[in-house]
């Protein structure tokens, strides 16, 4: 097999994350394996590894005639046989299919709004479909979605995976006090819903002040970032809830924290869960996409309701204050997503289904 992945962007984020993690993953099992960064470069460059071959394609318009001949001229010269576009790169694989018939598009749909996928936008998706090769989504709503209303019926589900990096960068050192830090890995998007964790920092700043949050993820500096910094700061939570934007060294990041959280309104499969689990921390999250499959209560962390900023706080106070909780859930996280979320699994099953058409 000779593949490449495309991504818009190489900013951190979920999709963006696990094209680079397949990748990589593919580069020690398929004669060749690329990835395409197509409109711009970012912090998870880092983290793509030396036998990957790598091109920026500096894309200017959504229509890029230019780009995509470039494009052609690399899956040319390196026989690429499969393109699998990740998220909205799918358009930019369907123009390169237009002037390269032979390639296999692979569309790869990190959608994250699944709890709201009735309202999605559609048409130049149902248009491109009828010429993917096939589909491969993060949760089975979107599989159901795509069954149902794409013209490709070639749709698998495998889930997100992930792998610890065998060098990560020291780069972030997160404020506050020592053993007392609470750390959520989200971009600054609204389904991460970063309000509710605003309302339990409120609340846990009455009984538990030397509790610090700490919020990484790529800072869009849009009207809901300048919504969430005015509402730290008009409820006084500066010294309580800080804002890192994007960062590469995830690993390092996550190894200072105490406590890892997610509060999303809508969800597929968070890449940062299994990093997470990956580093045995203790998760408490909202029951939204595919999380229930994944946290099990009292058994590999905890989960609440859908915006139910007290029964969130109330999970948090409880393993603030048991440590032996604390251990025994991010243990069996940590299990889980060994055994089920792993990078071999994953891409054998992946390589299976490329292979068995």
């Amino acid at each position: 097999m000779r593949i490449i992945q495309i991504i818009d962007s190489l900013d951190s984020g979920g999709a963006e994350k696990m094209a680079v993690n397949y990748a990589n993953a593919l580069a020690q099992k398929t004669e060749f394996s690329g990835l395409i960064a197509t409109r711009k470069e970012g912090s998870l460059k880092v983290q793509i590894a030396a036998d990957v071959n790598y091109l920026f394609l500096n894309r200017t318009s959504k229509i890029d005639f230019a780009a995509t001949l470039r494009l052609k001229k690399f899956c040319k010269s390196n026989k690429v046989e499969f393109v699998q576009a990740h998220s909205n790169s799918f358009f930019t694989a369907f123009l390169l299919k237009l002037v390269m018939p032979s390639i296999k598009i692979i569309w790869h749909d990190h959608y994250g709004l699944s709890e709201f996928i009735i309202a999605r936008k559609s048409f130049a998706l149902k248009l491109t479909s009828f010429f993917y090769f096939g589909i491969l989504v993060v949760n089975y709503k979107l599989k159901n979605w795509a069954e149902k209303e794409l013209n490709c019926k070639n749709v698998i589900y495998l889930p997100n995976f992930t792998k610890l990096q065998d060098i990560d960068k020291r780069e972030t050192s997160l404020f506050g006090t020592e053993h007392k830090k609470i750390l959520c890995l989200a971009n600054l998007r609204f389904q991460k819903n970063h309000f509710l964790l605003i309302d339990v920092a409120i609340k846990l700043k009455k009984t538990h002040p030397e509790w610090t949050f700490h919020l990484v993820g790529k800072d869009f500096e849009d009207e809901y970032s300048r919504k969430v910094k005015k509402a730290i700061v008009e409820n006084n939570l500066e010294n309580n809830v800080f804002i890192y934007g994007s960062k590469s060294d995830t690993q390092n990041i996550i190894s200072q924290a105490d406590i890892t959280i997610l509060t999303s309104q809508s969800e597929g499969l968070p890449v940062a869960l299994l990093e997470y689990g990956m580093n045995r921390k203790p998760v408490i999250s909202t029951k939204v996409g595919e999380i229930p499959f994944i946290i099990k209560n009292n058994e590999s962390g905890f989960i609440v309701e859908n915006y139910d900023a007290v029964g969130f706080y109330s999970r948090l106070v409880e393993i603030i204050e048991d440590d032996i909780k604390r251990v025994a859930i991010a243990d069996g996280l940590y299990t889980f997503v060994m055994k089920n979320h792993s990078e071999n699994s994953v891409v054998e099953n992946f390589m299976n289904w490329v292979n068995k058409k």
